[in-house]
């Protein structure tokens, strides 16, 4: 009777656990994607480098957009290289949209090098209109070597 009892406990587990999983698949497979970002309610969103042979100086890079307070964002991102190398930089694009548009649009963006580094990171602190599901992009280059990340989109109100 106690073994079944145990069997028939983790079967149920077993089920909802199941059930549980098919149901966030579900709701995120639900979300919008405008030009390969989610529009997402998190509060933050990482992106890395979407380039699998990087070449011989750049290792890897990260975007990053973090949803800080009503109105206001912590964007940037990092490029890493192999070792120090003549230069390295980031390029870091701020770009917006709305649940109904089609594409992002320009919102802000900036650039930063590191000479003889191996890495760079830039980020800023930005106030902005909510209402608007915000994403960032970046370029990562080492030498002569590029890549790019990007992040979903993260809604602010």
């Amino acid at each position: 009777m106690k073994r079944r009892l145990v069997s028939m406990c983790l079967a149920v587990m077993l089920v909802g656990g199941l059930s549980l999983s098919s149901m966030q698949e579900v709701r995120a497979a639900g979300n919008k994607v405008i030009d390969g970002s989610e529009l997402t309610h998190d509060e933050e969103s990482i992106g890395y480098d979407t380039k699998i042979t990087r070449g011989e100086d750049l290792m890897t890079g990260y975007s990053k957009c973090t949803k800080l307070a009503k109105g206001k964002i912590y964007v940037g991102g990092t490029t890493i290289a192999r070792h120090v190398v003549d230069s390295v930089q980031i390029g870091v694009l701020v770009e917006r949209a709305k649940e109904e548009d089609t594409k992002w649009s320009y919102y802000d963006g900036w650039q930063k090098e590191n000479l003889n580094m191996n890495r760079v990171t830039s980020n800023r602190t930005l106030y902005v209109e909510g209402d608007y599901y915000y994403r960032v992009r970046c370029t990562h280059a080492a030498n002569s070597d590029v890549s790019s990340s990007f992040t979903n989109g993260v809604y602010v109100e």
